[in-house]
């Protein structure tokens, strides 16, 4: 049976990446699965609307990345929710239940409904798992490593949408759209679900083991919050973690930007399927691989620096990607792009999980991670409305603006302590 708040703390239980090393190691290749099933979507979906289903408008075609970003974020937030009531493990395999139709959808769909419908169960999905592996890694590594534990996770997630949205590039261009690009979907999913039912082990124990040691954090952040109380601090009071939520919309509004826009200014431009599979990896890849290093440097020299810089990084990257008009410029770009993400993406998650306190860490991050995926959702109708108004690269320049405003407000509101109390 799943531990429980409820169950004793089992006789052993240590915090720390060295003595849990093998059940963090498959958390992350859990995650990496995690994330190889949404990026099946990164190359393929935009082309699909624009190639197969005529959508003539681009806030109509984004309508799946709206569904996905509002699904995933609500997700997030029962997630945190969910996982502090019944265990961390239940909550892991739902969210691979909720992705069994997924390619099946994408495969047979007859009309856009049926792809904003898959997206629903693909944002349900993403929202159970990515975040019931940050909070079970967080559970494992106590408060030393947790900057190392998040890049590691994100890494690992994010280097499984750089790897697929690559090979759905070379599948479409050999076998078309469709099916082959969601075959490689669907045997992600079947093999995250064995993993995690057969070999995942449950991990709420360990963080209730550091709750019992853990003294109360800034102002109103003691143990004993309500849903309510821990919603309210996360969003708007406490300056932190305000802080943090706000940066994580931002940064998911450029990412929905990167997803649903960018794939269908490369293909206007003349390139082929196979550049902009290459395109489309180039990002998540240099995101994914620079976070081994950007979280762990994080636990060094504190998150605050790290994520402004990080805002700012991204804000130029975007800029680059709407004065080019080619294959090489959009490749530098992509890479500038990734490298700034990886300073904000882990540090975001650590630095939530410094502030929070362990009893209701699961629910801040969930708290968090609503706040953060909403901007999907919000990227998806801003741009999408700016690229039908002026144009593709407007959109990107108007998105860069608020990136590099979004780095200032964490400059100017985070605390740059927090790391060192923790």
């Amino acid at each position: 049976m799943p531990t429980t708040p409820r169950t004793p703390i089992p006789a052993g239980t240590a915090l720390g990446l060295r003595r849990n090393l093998a059940q963090f190691m498959l958390l992350v290749a859990v995650n990496a699965l995690v994330g190889g099933t949404l990026g099946q979507e990164r190359t393929v979906l935009p082309l699909l609307a624009s190639q197969e289903f005529h959508l003539d408008l681009y806030s109509s075609a984004l309508t799946y990345i709206l569904a996905f970003g509002l699904s995933k974020a609500a997700m997030n937030y029962f997630a945190g929710t969910l996982s502090d009531r019944y265990g961390r493990k239940p909550v892991l395999i739902a969210g691979w239940l909720a992705a069994v139709p997924v390619p099946v959808l994408l495969i047979a769909a007859p009309s856009w409904g049926w792809v904003v419908a898959a997206n629903v169960l693909l944002g349900i999905s993403q929202g159970l798992t990515w975040s019931t592996a940050v909070i079970m890694k967080m559970d494992l590594v106590g408060p030393r490593q947790r900057g190392l534990a998040m890049g590691f996770n994100e890494a690992a997630g994010y280097l499984g949408v750089a790897v697929t949205a690559l090979a759905t590039g070379y599948l479409a261009t050999a076998y078309g759209l469709r099916p082959a690009p969601f075959l490689l979907g669907a045997a992600y999913i079947a093999l995250g679900l064995g993993l995690t039912v057969l070999t995942v082990r449950e991990t709420h124990h360990h963080a209730r083991t550091e709750a019992s040691g853990h003294g109360n954090g800034h102002g109103n952040a003691h143990a004993g919050l309500t849903t309510g109380q821990v919603f309210t601090l996360t969003s708007f009071r406490d300056r932190s973690l305000s802080a943090a939520s706000q940066a994580g919309l931002v940064n998911n509004l450029n990412d929905g930007l990167a997803w649903g826009l960018f794939p269908v200014l490369f293909a206007g431009a003349g390139l082929d399927l196979g550049q902009i599979g290459i395109l489309a990896a180039a990002y998540p890849a240099a995101w994914g691989a620079a976070q081994l290093a950007t979280g762990a440097a994080s636990d060094r020299w504190g998150r605050k620096w790290f994520i402004a810089a990080g805002m700012l990084v991204q804000a130029a990257a975007l800029v680059m990607t709407a004065s080019a008009h080619s294959f090489g410029p959009w490749l530098a770009a992509a890479v500038v792009l990734g490298l700034g993400t990886a300073m904000v993406y882990p540090t975001l998650l650590a630095a939530v999980g410094d502030v929070a306190h362990p009893a209701w860490r699961a629910r801040s991050v969930g708290v968090y991670r609503l706040w953060r995926d909403g901007g999907f959702a919000v990227g998806a109708l801003l741009s999408g409305v700016l690229a039908d108004l002026y144009g593709i690269p407007a959109a990107i320049a108007a998105v860069a603006v608020l990136t590099a405003a979004s780095g200032v407000v964490v400059a100017v509101r985070m605390r740059g302590n927090d790391h060192a109390a923790a």
